[in-house]
């Protein structure tokens, strides 16, 4: 077989199969990166590095395999726009974690997300308390929005008014 076609086969591969575990594992882990979540990226990526380009070292061999991947993944984002039951399958829905103040527990439990964490995403946003969150989601890019429930926002921005002092007769 020639061995860029053997490239781009084991290239196609991997890419799948990092999709597949990607979606397995949840989209929490593409946002939420801990020193070990790092970690795993690195090996992963030096462990399917020898998959995808085998005994080809060659600049040629490193190429093929980058090709393919950008135009595999160029590919899979203008299907999954154009076919809605393929982008809903290849991309989970937003989670709603909060709502209204009230935890969902549930879905917390099955997307692995601490309450250290929710708290965390809650302090990025200025709220201390869950009674404050109208509205907390686990997006599909595995980030955490939250809307405020607060109904009595304050001005922020304070219009000063000028003094004018008279120093000794200049205005």
């Amino acid at each position: 077989m020639n061995q860029y076609l053997d490239i781009i086969l084991r290239s196609a591969a991997v890419y799948f199969f990092m999709v597949i575990a990607l979606r397995i594992f949840g989209k929490k882990e593409l946002s939420q990166l801990n020193t070990a979540d790092v970690i795993l990226i690195l090996l992963i990526s030096n462990a399917v590095q020898n998959a995808m380009v085998g005994d080809d070292t060659t600049l040629w061999g490193g190429l093929a395999a980058a090709t393919i991947l950008f135009t595999i993944n160029f590919i899979l984002k203008k299907l999954m726009y154009k076919y809605k039951k393929f982008g809903d399958f290849m991309q989970e829905k937003p989670e709603i974690l909060i709502h209204n103040g009230n935890l969902d527990f549930k879905a917390l439990s099955k997307l692995n997300i601490s309450s250290d964490e929710l708290k965390e995403a809650m302090r990025e946003h200025g709220i201390e308390y869950f009674k404050d969150v109208k509205l907390a989601m686990l997006e599909i890019d595995g980030n955490i929005s939250i809307i405020s429930g607060e109904n009595n926002l304050r001005q922020t921005h304070y219009k000063r008014r000028r003094i004018h002092k008279n120093l000794g007769g200049i205005n």
